[in-house]
């Protein structure tokens, strides 16, 4: 797995975002308990999601309080025996700390793949919604719900049948044309695509769809929402396929597929299935996947840099109606977290239909990850959120509950998990650290900052860092060094003041007379999640940048002197990390699941975990 991820790293997607894996592993190999903690050190294996294979087995054993066989996948021999419900527990605590790993239905998976004739199914895509055999691939598409909506004769919503009947005809015939007209990077790859032909249509704007409808998401009739939407789709997309395949000929595996056995002549092994739609939803201005809104309120940055807040707008519509508006009702719902429930000012009926993602229940996320599942022929991939305050038991309740309604997979988020970590970010191994004894004359115990000058003159800097473009202001008085100024980003924000918080002890320092190298050796070298390399030099992080600011300011190297940078252009000097460097990498993914809430590497706002993914409401910036 870390060659894997060392590749992985190297190997940029448009030299910009690092790629991803799923590492999945079945519960009875014998390195499973190593496997289960493999991401407790989280600077390690950091481009991979991490899956456990659970059997039918397994999990019975875990109910029974009973032990299993673990087994040598390559003698196919038993080895030895773990007590199942301990290894369910670690895996549960595992996924409570810091959401991974979480847990692949194997067996469910293999009852319901078209094609055993083909291959065994072992794992899925990273975000979960693709079980694939080796070598497949799948071509996505989501049809936008909110916009499949008309006026009844009341005047109330109501679904347009119709037009989404002609939106999944023609997305059918569209997917299927992408298979034919996609390149390929290796050969294996395009034969496995084209013998199977799966496509994966989906949806997105359920949680509007919902608004409108005035049917909470956490209740009986959300769910059946759900499963009727995904039933009509897959019947109609299963009805274009066939006739697909009178035109132009089942899929090559067909012959001796489940299908085949049915007598379901079709031409793609698969329909349906629910993908994270992170970017698309937001250019859509829906709601994503099958997800709840995150929230009701949230900001976008517009062009000119500015940032704006955007309020669901029905919600309005409908408080305006129902007579229930206020001007103060916006910060209302902004002070509670993004959601209309608990607020007195809001009726009752009106606090269920407008749910957002933290108020749903855990029960009710796997129930509706379960509805979409039954008409999916791929998977769904969902987020089962859960508050703060969940348990473990919590965690394996919602484990044992997907497992029961037939899922194919679940990931659970714990909000606010691995906190105790959060501090922790950036700090160099105990047996790396450096301690630093300064003796102070009893004399000059009381040390003063020089005062400044009116006028002073300095050289200000760009330099790439992980977390964007750090601009570094180095001035000078007749003595030296004065003080350093650093800004990233926009004002406000945790990095922002972050930055500026170094910059302020930088500049005390230099005021009081510290050597200027001892400022650097303290700065230089500290590590972070994100690394970048700006004109051939690793920045490692912002007090990193700033330390390297200030030698290329006084033209100071480790080997001599060389003049300095005029100028750095934010991304003409930079280059990728290389295979040294994985240890110390760790995407934003990542850093949500410890809790830490990161911002957006694009804007400064705060990302958020939906559909599997991370993503910035803000900007539409998303690690998919």
């Amino acid at each position: 797995m870390k060659i894997f991820d060392a590749a992985t790293q190297t190997v940029k997607q448009g030299g910009r975002r690092r790629g991803a894996n799923m590492g999945i592993l079945r519960v009875d190999h014998p390195d499973i308990l190593d496997f289960i903690t493999c991401k407790d050190k989280t600077t390690e294996i950091t481009n991979f999601n991490i899956s456990v294979a659970v059997t039918d087995k397994f999990l019975e054993a875990a109910k029974a309080g009973t032990k299993y066989d673990l087994v040598n996948p390559r003698s196919k021999q038993v080895v030895g025996q773990l007590d199942a419900r301990e290894v369910l527990d670690k895996i549960a605590f595992q996924a409570w700390k810091n959401g991974e790993p979480g847990l692949f239905f194997i067996d469910e998976n293999s009852r319901r793949q078209p094609t055993p004739n083909v291959g065994e199914m072992e794992a899925t895509n990273p975000c979960g919604e693709e079980p694939l055999l080796p070598y497949e691939s799948c071509n996505l598409g989501s049809i936008d719900l909110q916009r499949h909506l008309k006026r009844d004769a009341r005047n109330k919503w109501e679904v347009d049948w119709e037009k989404l009947e002609r939106t999944t005809r023609t997305a059918v015939r569209a997917l299927d044309n992408v298979i034919d007209m996609s390149a390929y990077p290796i050969k294996e790859i395009e034969e496995m695509t084209d013998a199977t032909r799966k496509i994966g249509l989906g949806v997105m704007g359920f949680a509007r769809v919902l608004f409108a409808l005035e049917v909470p998401y956490d209740s009986k009739e959300g769910v059946e929402w759900g499963r009727k939407i995904m039933k009509f789709i897959q019947e109609i997309g299963y009805d274009e396929s066939a006739k697909l395949a009178e035109e132009r000929g089942t899929y090559p595996a067909w012959e001796g597929s489940r299908q085949w056995e049915k007598g379901l002549k079709v031409r793609n092994s698969y329909v349906t299935t629910v993908a994270p739609t992170g970017t698309i939803s937001m250019i859509a201005d829906t709601s994503g996947g099958c997800e709840p809104e995150f929230s009701l309120i949230w900001y976008k940055r517009v062009m000119d840099g500015d940032e704006l807040p955007y309020f669901l707008d029905y919600f309005e519509e409908v408080a305006k109606r129902e007579g229930f508006w206020r001007d103060d009702l916006v910060q209302k719902i902004l002070d509670n977290h993004g959601s209309p429930r608990g607020l007195k000012d809001v009726p009752e009926k009106w606090q269920r239909v407008f749910a957002t993602a933290h108020d749903v229940a855990p029960e009710w996320h796997v129930r509706m990850q379960a509805g979409f599942q039954d008409y999916s022929d791929a998977a769904v991939s969902k987020t089962i959120n859960m508050p703060r305050e969940a348990t473990v038991e919590d965690v394996k309740k919602a484990y044992l509950l997907a497992f029961d309604l037939k899922c194919k997979g679940i990931t659970v988020y714990r909000d606010g998990s691995r906190e105790d970590q959060v501090l922790n970010i950036g700090v160099v191994e105990a047996e790396k650290s450096t301690e630093v004894r300064v003796e102070v004359p009893q004399e000059s115990a009381v040390l003063r900052p020089r005062p400044r000058p009116d006028v002073i003159t300095g050289r200000t800097q760009k330099i790439l860092t992980g977390y964007g473009a750090l601009y570094v202001t180095v001035n000078e008085d007749e003595k030296g060094l004065f003080e350093v100024f650093a800004q990233i980003g926009r004002g406000g924000g945790y990095t922002a003041s972050f930055t500026e918080g170094i910059a302020r002890l930088a500049s005390l320092c230099l005021r009081s007379g510290v050597p200027v190298d001892e400022i650097i050796d303290q700065l230089e070298g500290i590590r972070s999640p994100r690394i970048a390399v700006d004109h051939g030099e690793r920045v490692y992080s912002i007090p990193d940048a700033i330390a390297k600011a200030i030698k290329r300011h006084i033209g100071m190297q480790k080997t001599g002197v060389q003049p300095p940078v005029e100028t750095y252009d934010e991304l003409g000097g930079a280059v990728e990390t290389d295979v040294e460097l994985e240890k110390e990498s760790r995407d934003a993914a990542e850093l949500l699941r410890k809790g830490l809430n990161p911002e957006c590497p694009e804007c400064g706002k705060s990302l958020v975990f939906e559909e599997g993914c991370v993503k910035c409401h803000a900007c539409g910036y998303s690690e998919c």
